[in-house]
This record gives C-alpha cells, sequence and structure tokens, in this order.
C-alpha cells in the first residue's frame, strides 16, 4: 500500500472516531425514551404514537451505524419485516408490526454496549493522534514560551528548551502509531456492531424467501410475456403467411389444368410466401435462443451484437469457459437490451463493452460516452434488464450523471461449465 493511502485511511478513520463519541451519546437517551415509550403504552395508551416515532429514530441510528461499518469494509444488511400495505403511523396494526419484529429488540439491546464499546474505541481512536500531536506541537511551544509547570514530556521529565524538542520524534512515532490503528480500531467498533444489528440466520432465511417469492413472480410474468410475444408474432407473421401459402397452393390446384400459366404464377408467389415465413421463423427463434450463442457462447455473441451497431463499441471479454445456458441466455439478452438503449436514448459516439469472471460472479459493464441521465423509472428497459438478473440473483447497477458518462454494471453469480479459447479484446 502507498504511504498516502494509510496515511489518508487513518486521517479518515481519526474523523469518524471524532464523529463515534457524538453518536455513541445519543444512544442513551434513545434508549430512555423506548423505556418510557413502551412504560406509558398500557397506561395512557401515548405509546401507541411514541413508541413507534423512538422506534423510527432508533432505526435511523441503527441505519446510520451500518452504512459507516460498510464504509469500513464491514457489510451490514437491514434485517426488518416489510412494512405491511395501508398501515396507518400510529394505529395498533402498526404498533404491532414494529414491537413484533426481532430485530426492534436487537436494536434496543445494542444502544447501550453499542454506546460504551462505541465510546471507548472512538476515545483510543483519538488519544494516541492527539497524544502524538500534543508532543510535536504544544510541548515545544511550552518550552519555548517558559512555562514551567508543564514538567513532564511523553515519557520523561522536560526542564529545558533541549529535552522539549527531544519530544518531537517521540510524538511525531506516537501520531503515525495512531494514525495506523485508527481503521483497525473503528472496524472493530464496526464488527462489534454487526453482532447485534446483522440479521440472524432466521431472518436471512425470511429475507431470502421473500426475495425469492418477488423474483420468481417477476419471472414468471417475464415467462407469461415472452409467450405472449411468441404466440403474437407467430399468429401475426409466420402463421398468417403459412396461412395465405395454403390458399395459394389450393388455388393453383383448382386452375393447373385451365389456366397453367397463372398456376405457374401462384406456385412462385408460394415459394416467395414460403421464403417470407422461414425467415421470420428464423427471427424468432433467434429472439428466443440465438444461434450464435449456441455457436459461439456469449462473448461471440456478444462480439455480433456489437458488429451490428452503428456507433464502434469495443469488446473485451475475459472468460476461459462457457456458461451454463440459462444464465447464458439471461446475460445476452440483457447485453442486448442494454446496448440497444445505448444506440436508442443516449446519442453515444462510442461504446464499450467489458466481460470477465471472479470464479463465482460473470461481470458484465457497458459503458458509452453520450448524453447521460439514464433513468429506470423512465421506461427505458433498465427495470426489465433487472427483472432477467434478479431471476439468477444476479443485480445491476447504474452510473449516469447528466452529461454522462453511462456505465451499466451487471453482476451474476455463476460457474463456468466448460472450457473455451478466445481472442480476448477487438473493436466491432
Amino acid at each position: 500500500m502507498d504511504s498516502r493511502d494509510w496515511i489518508r485511511d487513518g486521517v479518515r478513520a481519526v474523523a469518524g472516531g471524532l464523529i463515534a463519541v457524538p453518536l455513541a451519546i445519543v444512544n442513551l437517551p434513545l434508549f430512555v425514551l423506548f423505556a418510557v415509550a413502551l412504560v406509558l403504552t398500557p397506561v395512557l395508551g401515548i405509546g401507541l404514537v411514541l413508541l413507534p416515532l423512538v422506534t423510527m429514530l432508533i432505526r435511523a441510528r441503527a441505519d446510520l451505524a451500518r452504512r459507516l461499518a460498510a464504509g469500513r469494509g464491514v457489510p451490514v444488511p437491514r434485517p426488518y419485516r416489510p412494512r405491511p400495505e395501508k398501515v396507518v403511523f400510529g394505529s395498533l396494526r402498526h404498533y404491532r408490526w414494529l414491537v413484533t419484529d426481532p430485530a426492534t429488540w436487537r436494536d434496543v439491546a445494542w444502544l447501550v454496549p453499542g454506546a460504551a464499546v462505541g465510546l471507548v474505541l472512538a476515545m483510543l481512536t483519538l488519544a494516541l493522534p492527539v497524544y502524538g500531536a500534543e508532543g510535536i506541537l504544544l510541548i515545544p511551544l511550552w518550552i519555548w514560551l517558559g512555562t514551567d509547570e508543564y514538567g513532564y514530556g511523553m515519557i520523561w521529565p522536560i526542564e529545558t528548551i533541549g529535552e522539549g524538542f527531544l519530544s518531537l520524534p517521540q510524538g511525531a512515532l506516537i501520531l503515525a502509531i495512531g494514525i495506523a490503528a485508527a481503521p483497525y480500531l473503528r472496524r472493530a467498533d464496526a464488527l462489534f456492531n454487526r453482532l447485534f444489528l446483522a440479521p440472524t440466520r432466521a431472518a436471512e432465511l425470511r429475507m431470502r424467501v421473500s426475495q425469492l417469492t418477488v423474483t420468481r413472480a417477476d419471472t414468471v410474468d417475464a415467462q407469461a410475456a415472452e409467450l405472449r410475444r411468441i404466440e403474437r408474432d407467430l399468429h401475426d407473421g409466420a402463421q398468417a403467411r403459412l396461412a395465405a401459402l395454403g390458399m395459394t397452393i389450393g388455388l393453383a390446384e383448382e386452375i393447373v389444368d385451365a389456366d397453367p400459366a397463372m398456376a405457374r404464377k401462384l406456385l412462385a408467389e408460394a415459394r416467395e410466401t414460403s421464403s417470407a415465413a422461414l425467415v421470420e421463423l428464423r427471427h424468432l427463434v433467434r429472439g428466443i435462443h440465438p444461434p450464435v450463442l449456441a455457436e459461439r457462447g456469449l462473448e461471440g455473441a456478444v462480439r455480433a451484437l456489437a458488429m451490428a451497431l452503428p456507433i464502434p463499441v469495443t469488446v473485451t471479454a475475459a472468460l476461459p469457459g462457457r456458461l451454463d445456458t440459462p444464465v447464458e441466455s439471461a446475460a445476452y439478452f440483457a447485453a442486448a437490451e442494454a446496448m440497444a438503449n445505448t444506440v436508442r436514448h443516449s446519442a453515444a459516439s462510442n461504446a464499450a463493452v467489458e466481460l470477465w469472471h471472479t470464479g463465482e460472479t460473470l461481470l458484465l459493464r457497458i459503458s458509452d460516452d453520450g448524453r447521460g441521465g439514464a433513468d429506470p423509472s423512465g421506461g427505458t428497459g433498465l427495470r426489465g434488464i433487472e427483472r432477467r438478473l434478479a431471476a439468477f440473483d444476479g443485480t445491476m447497477s447504474l452510473s449516469s450523471p447528466p452529461g454522462g458518462p453511462t456505465v451499466v454494471t451487471m453482476e451474476l453469480p455463476c460457474a463456468l461449465s466448460s472450457p473455451k479459447i478466445s481472442p480476448s479484446s477487438g473493436t466491432a
């Protein structure tokens, strides 16, 4: 690690320790307020309103602790049960939802020990750097001003200006140790908070079931929409052409003896109709599972997509093997939708596609130099990409500030199924 990196991380950790002191103190009045609201609930009924309000404040404080922990490399997911539909604040149903959630009581149980541990670790985070800075700045200053009351330095007694300045290297060493130790102290605080604020195994299972329920419903809806699309395309395209083909051939059979020339003309039309129907069927099959995907794999299929775009697209890939067919198909169509959005909405002059595999996850990044401002709620197909990836526990993140650039990053948990050798990069 570069020396500037650990100094920067240490200074940020020291600043975090400075912020952690008042945050730790805030825990105590929150605990008292919760206890008072709980006591007042059966007596005056005030707790029906006061307790939910205090609980929301406690959850906001706990969420802040989770965000700070994530900043120290300790992710802490939110464990709360989903809010019931049409629940009114201050109602008995709202009160019951909060009180029966085990995460509420874990938050409350965290307030006092979290305050104690947080305050101790925050003071330790600040103590060494402050002590070291004192040796560098204050002691020589006090000796220089002729102050006799300060009779001891960092370790040994200080009686002269020379002895005072001997504290400079000692102070610098302690300051460096304090800055180096600060990130570890803040991480220790984050790890302790995770013991209380992270979901329990039961809560994780419940959240997982809830997520699977949502993704299953989205997948069923997407499959139903896909079946309707295929049915519509068959009905309006190939089916209509095949019906016309049968009628044309039937008419040719009726007039072949009376008007052979007209019959030959009708048969030629039937041949053209059959060719058009075949083309439409090929397009339909390509929309279900493109042959290029089966033949060349995801990398080759993405390159083929990039070559068909009207703007230059650089494709960089590092896939040492083939993916499972369902995952490969989902990644392909997600990439196709993202690249189509680039052409339709971004006004970009260049784009780039990156594919790589980390051993457990497929990562796909599509970027462009367009105008930016992409919004998943704007109906640009990004929600469809999210639903398609969610069926495989995949995620999509979007960065698209006004003015660009736009970067869409997709992650799909998967394993490689078979080795494959292909070129690593190219420009379409």
